[in-house]
């Protein structure tokens, strides 16, 4: 399920004040930096289940000749929706998804990413929580 003229807001405990770009740990790609170069490379390119199931085959390597069979396969079970993603979780980063459902990201410090939280024609979603509240 893909998310239609919605922003997803960074985490509320987000540590950061500004976007920052993930990038590979031991010179490998993480989800989020695999996440961050196919959305900021292809703005309103893909949606969510393309960046995921694209992040699925770079993160496990994997070159199928069946991808249709592959994408059946690994949606087989739910997956989390982008307000999980560490981009808004960790990296601050803000998603957009247009009217078709394909995404960009913002800066949370950037214009855009106002526009989008004055915006009236569209739904705001917060990112999910990093850590449970303190009771």
């Amino acid at each position: 399920m893909s998310y239609k003229n919605t922003f997803i807001k960074i985490s509320e405990d987000s540590e950061v004040n500004s976007a920052i770009t993930p990038l590979p740990r031991n010179n490998k790609p993480t989800i989020a930096s695999i996440e961050y170069d196919i959305i900021s490379n292809n703005p309103y390119k893909y949606t969510q289940e393309d960046v995921q199931f694209q992040t699925y085959l770079i993160k496990n390597q994997i070159n199928s000749e069946q991808l249709d069979e592959s994408r059946e396969h690994f949606f087989q079970k739910p997956k989390a929706c982008f307000r999980a993603s560490p981009l808004v979780k960790k990296y601050g980063w803000g998603i957009h998804y247009d009217d078709e459902g394909k995404i960009a990201i913002y800066d949370c410090n950037s214009e855009g990413y106002e526009q989008f939280l004055n915006s009236e024609s569209i739904t705001l979603l917060n990112g999910m929580r990093s850590k449970r509240s303190e009771k």
